[in-house]
């Protein structure tokens, strides 16, 4: 058996003092760190409440008082060049909720019920999710019992997520349990949606458009009891002319879409909210800074919102449109394609037309109008197609002539009074190249005037160091092409406008360099342009060899309740370039071009002499796709027309195109003269208006 040990008695002494000295030694430990604790706490209570004070209150304002935006405000009026009003904004009675800072869940569902016995609401938009979401938060208890004791471990271990076990409740609500729902919780469920949609405290909108005067009232009269909900009236785009010009005026977002997706990354660059109401296409996009409104601006405090900035709607603008002379146009053309489609042979493929008046001065804008007719159910409908202008290409055949007699006297490949003889050429390996007629011996004014082919080819071949023989070889090289269409750019061709819209092409340049297409696009049968395009050429000439910019915005006002009284700025016309051309080659084709209009010449008869036109007429073969395959299988014959007037001092071009007026198996004399009779029209009403 082992021995207890025994202590000695001093030994059991010097024991109990070392004890006590531990102990007391843990005391003073103790007591230093509590000082030190209570030392900090009181230091720290006086930098809150002295030192720091100021910095805390303002933290607590900031917290309590935070600034908000209002909704979209009023965009800016569009006005046409003579003061009339083309788009304005309405009222739209409105119920909208702005959640107050500290309304509970519990506070939003009762006040959903209580404005679902007041409103209408399409409650078959309510989306199952949101439905079931609705359900759990009324059902709180069924919800959890949803989830397994091995599942709230895990979320507590952090292996599951609250948005896994909201996504598990969700998962396991039956049916049964939501067909209990009668349409009074549906609707009170799509309100509390609508409520709690997208950031917390921005305005949403609960009803509008087809909200009643009982419907506003009632929810006016009860805004003590509906806490952040509110009565205004908001706004709706309002277009006086109706359909008239309304494809480039553009469109705008709803209340309910907001920026579009596609553009949210700019739009929040620029300090827009994701609800913000934006341009999305045309005038609308492209002056989207100008339009806009400023938002109205509120304070956020512990009873409610404060106004602190009031928002105003945006700019008023003026466009160069003149908006009777829109409508006009746009009658004509539909009047004139419906016409052509019933009473002449041949226009199957006539699906379309474009008409573009323009003042060759300045570059503005004065009518711009597109038109697409087709036929359903025996019946011929019309379409807008405005902003083909800008984007729809058309080839435009002997139109583009006066640009090739100037390459020709700027490469000496022509020269002044020139006579040639108007017989077909034959090139190896290529059927015979003509005119429409033949003319005999002309001179460069009459090759204009009847619109020779030949005359035009032989100045190509030149150009390319050729001398024509019957059936030789001919080749081009990339820089004849590039020599053409250097030229064709100064007055407009092949390039962007810089039309103050979106979406603008630059036409269809051809790629390859074969001999015989240099010389179809010495005649307007390669490359194809928009009309738009074929509006700034013609207008080169007009005006003596400015490139103008062409544009649709006039000028900008201040949104005050006068009309248009403070003016912002008004646009300056803008030379994009001169033609490097001589004055006395310019002249000359200016003189060839105001003989297309005498008699005997391709235009006589388009325009009134009265008038003293000048200008150029295009028969082109065109290539469409008729059963959009993405492949060319038909051939058509299109027309365009370019005029000025009056010749001594232009003030105005026309630019008439009828693409596809004709079948390609019909001679020139058959096809439609819907192109010419456009034009007649056309003319007669801009001079009855601009007298």
């Amino acid at each position: 058996m082992k021995k207890r040990k025994i202590y000695h008695p001093q030994e059991m002494k010097k024991a109990k003092r070392d004890v006590t000295t531990i102990i007391h030694r843990r005391y003073k430990i103790l007591g230093v760190m509590i000082f030190l604790c209570f030392f900090t706490l009181v230091w720290k209570l006086y930098e809150v409440q002295i030192t720091d004070y100021q910095k805390y209150a303002d933290d607590i304002e900031r917290l309590n008082n935070q600034i908000i935006e209002g909704p979209t405000a009023p965009r800016g009026r569009i006005y046409d060049r003579n003061g009339k009003l083309l788009v304005d904004n309405v009222p739209v009675k409105t119920i909208v909720y702005r959640k107050v800072l500290g309304t509970s869940t519990e506070k939003e569902i009762k006040m959903a019920y209580q404005v679902a016995n007041y409103l209408e609401v399409e409650e078959s938009k309510l989306k199952e999710n949101d439905l079931k979401t609705f359900w759990i938060l009324n059902h709180k208890e069924e919800a959890n019992q949803k989830i397994t004791e091995e599942e709230w471990q895990a979320l507590d271990e952090r292996k599951l997520t609250d948005a896994e076990i909201e996504k598990l409740k969700k998962e396991r609500i039956i049916e049964e349990e939501l067909s209990s729902y009668e349409k009074i919780d549906r609707e009170a469920a799509y309100i509390y949606t609508l409520m709690n949609d997208g950031y917390s405290y921005t305005e949403k909108v609960i009803k509008k458009d087809d909200v009643t005067d009982e419907e506003y009232a009632m929810i006016a009269e009860n805004l003590t009891s509906l806490s952040g909900f509110s009565t205004r009236l908001d706004w709706e785009r309002y277009y006086p002319y109706g359909d008239t010009f309304r494809s480039i005026l553009g469109n705008i977002s709803s209340s309910e879409s907001g920026v579009p997706a596609e553009l949210k990354d700019s739009y929040l660059a620029l300090g827009y909210e994701l609800n913000d109401r934006v341009g999305i296409s045309y005038l609308e996009a492209q002056y989207e800074a100008l339009l806009k409104g400023e938002k109205t601006k509120y304070k956020v405090t512990s009873s409610g919102y404060e106004v602190v900035e009031e928002g105003h709607r945006g700019y008023d603008i003026v466009l160069t449109i003149d908006i009777e002379l829109q409508k006009e146009m746009e009658k004509i053309l539909e009047k004139e394609l419906i016409s052509t489609k019933k009473n002449d042979k041949y226009t199957k493929y006539l699906d379309r037309g474009f008409i573009v008046i323009q003042d060759p001065n300045t570059g503005e804008i004065l009518a711009m109008a597109g038109k697409r007719v087709e036929k359903k159910n025996g019946k011929y409908k019309v379409y807008d197609e405005t902003p083909g202008v800008i984007n729809s290409i058309v080839t435009p055949g002997s139109s583009v002539k006066a640009a090739s007699q100037i390459v020709g006297y700027e490469t000496g490949s022509l020269k002044i009074g020139e006579v040639r003889n108007d017989a077909c050429i034959k090139l190896a390996g290529a059927p015979l190249k003509c005119s429409h007629t033949r003319y005999g011996n002309i001179n460069d004014v009459q090759a204009l005037k009847y619109s020779s082919n030949t005359y035009q080819f032989h100045t190509a071949m030149k150009l390319a160091g050729a001398n024509y023989r019957y059936n030789m070889a001919f080749k081009a090289s990339q820089k004849d092409f590039d020599t053409y269409r250097k030229i064709f750019g100064e007055f407009g061709l092949g390039v962007k406008t810089g039309i103050d819209l979106p979406n603008e092409t630059e036409g269809l340049i051809g790629t390859s360099t074969q001999g015989g297409l240099l010389l179809d696009l010495a005649i307007g049968q390669y490359d194809n342009y928009t009309p738009i395009q074929l509006s700034q050429y013609i207008s080169t000439v007009a005006n003596g060899g400015n490139r103008m910019k062409p544009y649709l915005l006039k000028a900008v006002y201040e949104p005050t309740k006068e009309k248009l009284t403070k003016l912002v700025f008004q646009t300056t016309p803008t030379v994009l370039n001169k033609l490097s051309t001589s004055k006395k080659y310019l002249d000359r084709v200016k003189l060839g071009l105001q003989m297309v209009f005498e008699g005997g010449g391709t235009g006589y008869g388009f325009i009134n002499n009265k008038y003293k036109p000048a200008g150029k007429t295009g028969t082109s073969q065109s290539f469409i796709d008729t059963n959009h395959d993405q492949k060319i299988d038909t051939e058509t014959l299109s027309t365009v027309l370019v005029a000025y007037a009056p010749y001594n001092k232009p003030k105005v071009t026309f630019t008439v195109v009828t693409p596809n007026v004709g079948t390609g198996d019909i001679s020139f004399y058959q096809m439609s003269k819907i192109n010419k009779r456009i034009s007649q029209k056309v003319s007669k009403k801009y001079f009855e208006i601009y007298k």
